[in-house]
């Protein structure tokens, strides 16, 4: 191969420049120049990896500029500070390792706990208690009557038995307590492709998006629609308080411009009106045990 060139050189820092620069974020690349991929075939992979991007980035900013990243997140978030009051106790099911800083309420209320059936868990920093959560079964290792509040982020489409699970679930609220569950909606084409595909394609998809494997579990999806949810919180003796249904920035499409068109496209369509919420990604569920 050699010492590289004087040419090899600039164009490397030209990439570096590009990827450290959110002024490149809005240079749109409408192809690229073979010509200055002289160099070799590593020097073109960088330029489309840097032209991929770029291209993302700047339809992030042009499509979604109030979005972030993790914005389905932030957002429950928000509906979870409105609804924790300082004195309360809450359960975080399914805490996991807390991987997620939007889901740290860690001092808003007066005991934080969390249960999963991962031993990870036990070293999860936004709990002040962690418990392993029996299985199978999925048994609560906590009292009747425990919690003012529990609540789940993106872990429903992962149980098997979601009647026992939210049968454990109104065991260990206090009367008049909520449990409020943010899960996919089993109708949108995200869970569509995912029961489609095999666990391993899930893998390398959210490899793409820089989510290691550690964190991508199976889904089985046995909760996951308005009229599902419903009837089993029925079931469970919990009454449904409300179901949000968000459709957001196309967060799995984002790879490739057709993709992101497309997404996009969808998400204006679903958003126009009520009517087609059932379509939407997102589903907020909120559940209540009777007095």
């Amino acid at each position: 191969m050699g010492l590289p060139q004087d040419g090899d050189i600039s164009l490397k820092k030209s990439l570096q420049a590009t990827i450290g620069d959110r002024s490149c974020r809005r240079q749109v690349p409408n192809r690229l120049d073979w010509s200055a991929t002289a160099s070799g075939t590593s020097d073109a992979f960088l330029l489309q990896f840097v032209a991929a991007m770029n291209m993302t980035q700047w339809m992030d900013e042009a499509f979604y500029p109030s979005h972030e990243d993790q914005w389905d997140n932030k957002r429950f978030r928000l509906v979870l500070e409105s609804a924790i009051e300082a004195d309360w106790s809450v359960l975080d099911y399914g805490a996991g390792r807390g991987a997620l800083e939007e889901m740290n309420f860690k001092g808003r209320a007066r005991f934080v706990a969390g249960v999963d059936p991962d031993q990870a868990v036990l070293g999860n920093p936004h709990l002040d208690e962690a418990r392993i959560l029996s299985m199978p079964g999925a048994r609560i290792p906590y009292p009747d009557g425990s919690f003012d509040l529990v609540y789940s982020n993106n872990v429903l489409e992962h149980v098997p038995d979601p009647l026992a699970t939210l049968r454990e679930v109104e065991r260990v609220l206090k009367p008049g307590g909520s449990f409020v569950a943010k899960t996919p909606n089993k109708a949108h084409y995200v869970p569509l492709v995912a029961m489609l595909t095999p666990h391993i394609f899930h893998e390398f998809v959210s490899k793409l998006r820089g989510r290691g494997a550690h964190d991508t579990f199976p889904t089985l999806y046995r909760c996951n629609t308005p009229r599902r949810v419903t009837k089993l919180a029925r079931q469970a003796g919990l009454a449904l308080s409300s179901i949000a249904m968000w459709e957001g920035r196309p967060e799995y499409l984002r790879m490739a411009m057709p993709l992101y068109l497309a997404g996009y496209a969808y998400e204006r369509v679903v958003n126009v009106s009520d009517l087609f919420s059932g379509l939407r990604c997102v589903m907020v569920c909120t559940l209540r045990k009777l007095q």
